[in-house]
């Protein structure tokens, strides 16, 4: 007989989890945020690439970086929250294959000089990264904002100049404010988003 999960860890998870809008004026801690990424972390990744970076904004001068890189909708709401994941993917990965993946001799090769591949995997592997990142994150009692609506270049340009790491997406991180909450939007239903086969 297969154990289901208790139901509070799933609605902690997803059910009950909401993607937040504001904020309360509650800070989150650094040592929070290292078991942050220390959970996160073990999320797979194939060949364990784990090609996400994180950089976490926590100050309102670090936020002062990003936000001419936001859309309108997006500044004040990353201004409020305590704190703001830049979710970004290495274009240089396979330079720690050797260390994360020493089953196979080659698989620094595997990648050098192959463009199109060094995309894809560094944008699908650090983008499952950064939803790995949501989950611990409601895991660990925290609530997330990630957000699209934002100058990719600008942000590439202030935080990552030596242009391996390119900016994914944007993740507010803190304690969500109950009243700013939207009405829950539909999703689609199985027989919409499934085939079985």
């Amino acid at each position: 007989m297969i154990k289901q999960p208790v139901s509070v860890e799933l609605d902690t998870l997803f059910r009950g989890a909401r993607t937040q809008n504001g904020w309360l004026d509650r800070p989150v801690a650094d040592e929070l945020l290292h078991s942050l990424y220390d959970l996160a972390k073990y999320g797979p990744t194939s060949m364990n690439t784990s090609p996400a970076r994180f950089v976490f904004l926590r100050t309102p001068e670090a936020k002062a970086r990003l936000l001419p890189a936001l859309a309108p909708g997006n500044v004040e709401k990353t201004r409020a929250a305590p704190v703001c994941v830049i979710v970004a993917h290495d274009h240089r990965f396979y330079d720690h294959l050797t260390k994360l993946f020493p089953h196979r001799a080659d698989a620094h090769t595997m990648f050098e000089g192959k463009a199109d591949l060094i995309k894809s995997t560094a944008f699908r592997n650090g983008t499952l990264q950064g939803a790995y990142l949501i989950v611990a994150a409601r895991a660990l009692g925290m609530d997330c904002g990630p957000m699209s609506g934002f100058d990719d270049q600008k942000i590439n340009d202030e935080f990552f100049p030596e242009g391996d790491i390119k900016v994914n997406f944007l993740c507010n991180i803190g304690y969500g404010d109950p009243g700013k909450v939207l009405e829950r939007l539909p999703r689609l239903s199985l027989q919409e988003a499934c085939q079985f086969l």
